[in-house]
């Protein structure tokens, strides 16, 4: 007799495993699941779905599924996975640029999502010495995302959604990378380009790199852009905790 455990198992797998024939009576819960899922992704990936097609997109998201299954019972945490799956996509090899409109759509998709925490008590850095302060990690507000994009994925999205024919024409596919940072605010959620040196210096920051090490990743910037930028991040919120190593606080 099979345990508990197998018959889960099993059950998983008829409902999103490989698409192998099924019962009738198993392939009424498949369809269901399988629908409930692929509209998790519509809401996730609204702009894709324009580009794509409502037919395309069903059809790539049902091969999706048995790939990358649900690990949570939160729907809102499904599909992080879409735009790598969506690079390596064959049908979808002309449209180049679909998997970094579905980065930053996934980037958003989580800065809507994130909870609520406390930013950074700017009053901690008191207790600091200038050695310990060196050496300072911040731990980045979860909805708050830094993305390297090679297709000016931005204007495309904000053309797509707007459905603006003018402005999707007018994007130049060519036009260079370009460096996003997405999170939410207390107005909605957020797409900015910043310049490369101050991804790079945000990007080490929120990584864990110590401040010394940031400040060397934005070296094109001089120091006054940098301490501006630092104090941006602390007072818009972008950052929530600190630690440090090497000396205690004063």
């Amino acid at each position: 007799m099979p345990s508990l455990l197998e018959v889960q198992r099993s059950m998983r797998e008829q409902l999103l495993g490989a698409l192998e024939p099924v019962s009738e009576r198993i392939a009424i819960y498949r369809n269901t699941v399988l629908s409930t899922l692929v509209n998790a992704l519509r809401l996730s990936y609204p702009a894709v779905q324009r580009i794509v097609g409502a037919e395309f997109f069903e059809g790539a998201a049902r091969q999706f599924i048995p790939q990358h299954p649900p690990g949570s019972a939160c729907l809102n945490e499904y599909g992080a996975q879409f735009a790598e799956f969506l690079a390596q996509f064959p049908p979808a090899a002309t449209l180049t640029y679909v998997a970094d409109v579905a980065r930053l759509e996934w980037a958003v998709n989580r800065a809507l999502h994130a909870p609520d925490l406390p930013a950074l008590d700017v009053s901690r850095f008191e207790c600091l010495s200038e050695s310990a302060l060196a050496t300072v990690r911040f731990a980045p507000h979860p909805s708050l995302s830094l993305l390297p994009l090679k297709f000016p994925a931005d204007a495309i999205w904000r053309a797509v959604l707007d459905q603006d024919g003018s402005a999707m024409a007018a994007v130049d596919l060519n036009s260079g990378p370009v460096f996003l940072q997405v999170e939410r605010e207390s107005y909605g959620v957020q797409v900015r380009r910043i310049p490369l040196s101050a991804w790079q210096f945000t990007a080490a920051l929120v990584s864990g790199k110590p401040l010394f090490e940031a400040i060397g990743e934005g070296s094109q910037d001089p120091d006054s852009q940098i301490s501006a930028l630092l104090a941006d991040h602390l007072t818009s919120g972008r950052f929530i905790d600190i630690s440090w190593t090497g000396e205690s606080p004063k």
